[in-house]
């Protein structure tokens, strides 16, 4: 069976250059992705895997704070499209405090298509917008699941919301319309493992 994970640096040592940054990689030096047909020998070796969808992230720091969160929550995978979105860079890695190098990361060409065969693989989809009433609480979240989060500002792309077969929002109490989607991530995958009883 293949290892997904990269052999990462020291998670200490990570952190330790969070605070702490000498000499930078090039900010145009991103990491490859990993192979996306490869996503198709990981899920099945995982038993009810959760994915993450990243529908155009663009802020290397959003996907930064986003990896780190989905490696604490135990994702088994994030993708995103090659085109329009953010890669591993060197801040993406200081941002996650190394969690880049251990999250399955794949960049897919074909978004639309690449949600079309998790569908077919048994993952059920949940988009976010704010557009429907349904909130994410009220999602079922145990079972195979991705969730997907749209870019800063504009949210989800048409066919990428079509190909969803849930829709749910996040509840908004206050004056501002929505979260970060950093912020809004953690909050929709720990419901994800509060439902699957994780600690």
């Amino acid at each position: 069976m293949k290892n997904f994970r990269k052999k990462p640096r020291d998670r200490d040592d990570a952190a330790r250059e969070n605070r702490h940054v000498r000499n930078p990689a090039p900010e145009g030096e991103a990491v490859p992705s990993r192979n996306e047909d490869d996503i198709w020998d990981l899920l099945p070796s995982v038993n009810h895997p959760l994915v993450l969808i990243l529908d155009c992230i663009q802020d290397v720091h959003n996907l930064g704070a986003i990896l780190r969160t989905a490696d604490a929550a135990g994702v088994t995978a994030v993708i995103a499209p090659k085109d329009k979105a953010a890669s591993i860079t060197e801040t993406v890695r200081r941002v996650s405090t190394g969690a880049a190098d251990w999250v399955p990361f794949f960049q897919v060409t074909n978004l639309a298509r690449c949600m079309e065969k998790l569908k077919e693989a048994g993952v059920w989809i949940v988009g976010t917008s704010d557009k429907c009433e349904k909130s994410v609480y009220d999602m079922d979240l145990k079972g195979p699941v991705a969730i997907v989060m749209g870019a800063e500002g504009k949210g989800m792309r048409r066919l990428t919301e079509e190909n969803c077969d849930f829709l749910c929002k996040l509840p908004m109490s206050g004056k501002v319309e929505c979260l970060n989607v950093s912020v809004a991530t953690g909050v929709c995958l720990y419901e994800a493992v509060r439902q699957r009883g994780k600690s």
